[in-house]
């Protein structure tokens, strides 16, 4: 688990409150459910309308991966990949058909599969960079969503606002009803402002961030394939596979 994402999730929100308490105010202060109700019932609801149900739930899924990043071991694949290549060497490509299946990687078997099947390299690359393609589509859709999301709800908070400076207009006769109205319009844009630029934007953020590691990753598996297509050396592969990683990673990323 990703201790980093737990505590920047709950930072920023947890000093905020400190200093509200520290001015002489409570959370309760804080909490309207009418604001709650227009910012982000509002906003989840130009969410649903901005985007299909699948993409939805792949931002849903995404959640995951900020606090469970997946695993990317960049030593381990350069011997994974330095292995193949030796085998290919002794044994010739056909060798490799057999192999594909227990790649660790989907992405590396489609590549070993096509490579001992006799495929033309060219059409090896668009289909493995096709692959690569779309899990990138399906990565920065799901960001997307929160992002969106980070977007809309500081607009509905100060629609939120705005409603509630419309109750307190229409009761400015009665002195009672003016502070649930105007709480409503402060603690309506504090909702969209705190939605949006302490939760939504960060997690679009982060999960960006993770996946660059797992892209850096695939692009490792997509050149290793194309270097044992084309009968390079074990060593210059590996070579070439270490010159995508620095030094100080230790080759391996969480995100």
């Amino acid at each position: 688990m990703d201790i980093f994402a737990v505590i920047g999730m709950f930072l920023g929100i947890g000093l905020i409150l400190t200093g509200q308490a520290m001015e002489g105010g409570n959370i309760g202060q804080l909490l309207q459910i009418t604001a709650a109700f227009i910012v982000l019932g509002g906003t989840t609801g130009a969410i649903v309308l901005s985007f299909p149900p699948k993409t939805l739930a792949s931002a849903i899924k995404m959640l995951n991966s900020v606090f469970f990043p997946p695993k990317t071991d960049f030593n381990a694949l350069i011997t994974e990949i330095g292995g193949f290549a030796t085998k290919a060497r002794k044994e010739g490509i056909i060798a490799l058909e057999k192999e594909a299946n227990s790649a660790s990687d989907p992405l590396l078997t489609l590549g070993l599969g096509s490579v001992a099947d006799g495929t033309d390299p060219v059409l090896v690359r668009e289909m493995m960079e096709n692959q690569i393609s779309q899990q990138e589509q399906y990565v920065n859709n799901a960001a997307k969503v929160f992002e969106s999301f980070g977007g809309y709800s500081p607009t509905l908070g100060i629609i939120g606002a705005v409603m509630g400076l419309i109750q307190v207009m229409q009761n400015l006769s009665d002195p009672s009803k003016l502070g649930a109205g105007i709480a409503v319009a402060f603690v309506a844009t504090i909702y969209g402002l705190f939605a949006a630029n302490l939760v939504m934007i960060p997690l679009g953020t982060r999960i960006k961030f993770i996946y660059q590691n797992v892209f850096l990753y695939k692009n490792m598996i997509l050149e290793g394939v194309l270097s044992i297509q084309a009968g390079e050396s074990p060593v210059l592969i590996e070579r070439k596979l270490r010159s995508f990683i620095l030094e100080d990673e230790g080759g391996k990323a969480n995100g």
